[in-house]
């Protein structure tokens, strides 16, 4: 079976899409989730940033404020080197790229973005735009341009783009192609790439192992 890595921006419809995968008995990997984890309270990545940016971070509960740090390192090129340094072996570790296939990019315009963080935030512009710089997912993010940018980087290295700028009916037609293309049987050489064809060689050369050992 496939696990599909889900990513896309704030207020993109990743969530809705993350929810039909799973209804549908598909196993997600999103992107937010592990950013997520990686900073929560007492985990090594939560000590690492405390330790480098000190408590001011920290809301009452101990918890990271995410928009508070995203502030800070978005408006200087150090504190965000310093901050992907840091993260960087956690999410690597964390995404387990190699067993993830395909990669599920939900996509929207900026325009798109900002109108439904609008609505469904009570927002007004300015606070909607504030709130699309300081999504915490460690990308090169120095304006909203390059805020831009990255998404659309992301949109063009995904296996599959889920073009999310219609309504709830072109979403749901445009998940059931995706649903179709993934539920398809795999082919030989995707099966021995996937986590299902390293554990079957896995135990082909236990087998082989114990039946050398057996005969010698």
């Amino acid at each position: 079976m496939r696990i599909v890595g889900l990513t896309g921006g704030i207020a993109s419809g990743k969530s809705t899409v993350s929810n039909l995968f799973k209804a549908s008995g598909i196993p997600v990997v999103d992107a937010d989730v592990i950013a997520r984890n990686v900073l929560k309270k007492g985990s090594g990545g939560w000590k690492r940033v405390v330790a480098a940016f000190g408590e001011e971070i920290l809301l009452p509960s101990r918890e990271v404020d995410r928009p508070k740090l995203g502030q800070m390192v978005f408006s200087s090129d150090s504190k965000r080197q310093i901050l992907n340094k840091l993260m960087a072996p956690y999410i690597s570790s964390a995404k387990m790229d190699k067993w993830i296939k395909p990669i599920v990019v939900v996509w929207v315009s900026q325009e798109t973005q900002l109108k439904r963080l609008i609505k469904r935030d009570g927002l007004s512009e300015e606070d909607a735009r504030n709130r699309v710089m300081t999504q915490m997912s460690f990308d090169l993010k120095r304006n909203r341009v390059m805020a831009q940018m990255s998404f659309d980087l992301k949109r063009s290295k995904a296996d599959i783009v889920i073009d999310n700028n219609g309504g709830l009916d072109e979403l749901h037609q445009q998940f059931d192609k995706v649903l179709s293309e993934i539920t398809r049987p795999l082919t030989w050489i995707e099966f021995w790439r996937s986590r299902q064809g390293a554990f079957s060689i896995l135990g082909l050369v236990t087998s082989g192992l114990f039946v050398y050992k057996q005969l010698n």
